[in-house]
């Protein structure tokens, strides 16, 4: 177990990494669009379009690492008053049907992001080939569904709070 967790932290923190490296240039995109429609009367084409990708691409790449530090929010006014046993419980009972849930999202990004490369669709304005964007978030589901199998092992086997 010990092993999935450094794997599983390890690219957890190289997405997240890459997601601020696309989130500098989605910045940049923007500045430079700014710029360019304030000096030269001339705007980036295509800038909302290639933003709402990267934007995707950003989100789904953070989230794993934010399931691994619980940086996201929780309900837990009622939980947290309840004892520790039956915390785990409700937590193991929750937890399962998010982990399916989740790789069924991350399979079904991937299968789609598949027909769209084989039917060689492009996005409306700059032709752009979107499906590794596709591929992106993807395999940003399935390290947060890696993310949140860890948190039930811990659960299920350790029944540490992690």
């Amino acid at each position: 177990m010990q092993l999935l967790e450094a794997l599983v932290t390890k690219i957890s923190r190289v997405l997240d990494s890459f997601s601020g490296v696309i989130l500098a240039a989605t910045a940049l995109l923007i500045v430079a669009n700014i710029v360019g429609r304030v000096l030269l009367q001339s705007s980036i084409l295509g800038t909302y379009e290639m933003v709402g990708y990267l934007t995707a691409a950003v989100v789904g790449l953070a989230l794993a690492r934010c399931a691994l530090e619980s940086g996201h929010i929780a309900v837990g006014l009622v939980v947290e008053r309840l004892p520790m046993r039956l915390q785990r419980f409700i937590e193991l009972a929750w937890g399962f049907p998010v982990f399916i849930f989740i790789c069924f999202v991350s399979y079904n990004l991937f299968t789609y992001g598949r027909s769209i490369a084989l039917s060689g669709e492009v996005s409306p304005t700059t032709k752009l080939i979107y499906y590794p964007i596709i591929y992106l978030v993807a395999l940003g589901f399935f390290v947060l569904a890696l993310t949140v199998l860890l948190r039930l092992l811990h659960l299920f086997f350790g029944g540490e709070q992690k």
